[in-house]
């Protein structure tokens, strides 16, 4: 491939990416997917997918050109996940592409979805020629977490949260109201708006007893989801009078717990059952699952539970050190959203962003990946992935 076409392809699947975000919380469990159709570097249509069970990117990007007065035929289509060949909520995209006449295809992802696979090899065997654009951090981050649930069963995790320039989530008393700007607050508000799930843990829910909901005054021009509120407590100590509980005919509440191991279970029993009638008296599920082997929750069984209970595909973690850093030291965290205000604590007691690992080496440090970044207000958003 010539270097200008290199240059065009990386442009054109750059374009394709960014308007693939637009779907984001609209059309989970599908993947976020998106279709630039070009000639000679000029855009003759775009499209993505904007809710589960609507139209495929490729349709709507053919639909778009042809709304324009353009003719896709024999121009090159970019599409962020290899085109579909199969039959669901939608034809397969296959078919419109090759009816439509289009002469190339370059994609970014395979599509692991054994019931859709396969449209790179039907297209070739029609005579496009078909191509993968390998790398593209962005086109790849779309189908990321599609992929990941198809392969695991877990979520798509991402864990927010604010911090002074010193790493400080708090002052050594846990005072945190505001660290963060406005601005950043309004983000944070429209990103619960997209998600399915909000989790925290019990430290959080008795120190600050948040609501975890999405302010309509946040920006947002509608609520894409209402995010359900999930608490991991292993001891059942949710608090009867809790905003999340008072709140539950707003946005359901779930509490995760680790069920009393049989030693312990003549002691505890009758009071846990008790705490968990309340909670469920409140109109909030409990979930029990297995232990770590401390009596805590094992982790990667709650988020597996969320998502075969109710399908969950994304959550917004926002919670305290000791349960993001057990979340990150399990590498069950995806995707970090971090907000830098600028302000120093200079407190070596004041609290950190995560704890409960040890590292005394920099070789055993989590490693991750800058994404991107912006400003927000008088903050710094920064967006980094798991290495």
């Amino acid at each position: 491939m010539a270097l200008a076409d290199a240059k065009t392809d990386e442009a054109m699947m750059s374009i394709a990416a960014r308007a693939g975000l637009r779907g984001f919380g609209l059309v989970e469990p599908n993947p976020m997917v998106a279709c630039v159709i070009a000639r000679g570097g000029e855009v003759l249509g775009i499209g993505h997918h904007r809710a589960f069970g609507g139209l495929h990117a490729e349709r709507e990007a053919l639909a778009s050109c042809r709304a324009r007065g353009a003719d896709p035929r024999g121009a090159v289509m970019y599409v962020t996940l290899e085109p579909c060949n199969g039959h669901g909520k939608q034809p397969p995209c296959t078919q419109a592409i090759m009816e439509a006449g289009i002469a190339r295809v370059v994609y970014a992802v395979r599509d692991p979805n054994p019931g859709k696979s396969g449209g790179a090899e039907l297209l070739r065997a029609a005579g496009i020629a078909v191509e993968q654009l390998k790398g593209h951090g962005l086109a790849e981050r779309l189908s990321a977490g599609f992929i990941k649930k198809l392969g695991s069963g877990l979520p798509w995790v991402i864990a927010k949260w604010a911090q002074t320039i010193d790493g400080r989530i708090a002052t050594r008393t846990g005072e945190s109201q505001w660290i963060s700007c406005e601005a950043s607050r309004r983000r944070v508000h429209r990103l619960r708006a997209r998600v399915d799930a909000v989790l925290t843990g019990i430290g959080t829910v008795l120190a600050d007893d948040p609501l975890l909901t999405a302010r309509r005054e946040s920006g947002a021009r509608r609520l894409r989801r209402v995010a359900r509120r999930v608490v991991i407590d292993s001891k059942l100590m949710t608090p009867a009078s809790c905003r999340l509980l008072a709140t539950v005919g707003e946005a359901p509440v779930t509490v995760v717990t680790a069920s009393p191991p049989e030693s312990v279970i003549a002691e505890v029993g009758e009071s846990w059952r008790r705490r968990r009638a309340g909670i469920t008296a409140a109109g909030a599920d409990v979930i029990e699952v297995g232990d770590r082997g401390d009596g805590e929750v094992d982790l990667r069984a709650a988020l597996g539970a969320l998502a075969e209970r109710y399908g969950v595909s994304t959550v917004l973690v926002e919670a305290g050190p000791r349960l993001l850093g057990s979340l990150v030291s399990e590498s069950l965290v995806d995707e970090a959203i971090v907000y830098v205000a600028p302000m120093m604590l200079a407190d070596e007691q004041a609290r950190g962003v995560a704890a409960g690992k040890a590292a005394p080496r920099l070789a055993e440090a989590s490693r991750w990946r800058w994404a991107r970044s912006r400003r927000s207000g008088e903050d710094l958003e920064l967006w980094c992935s798991r290495g």
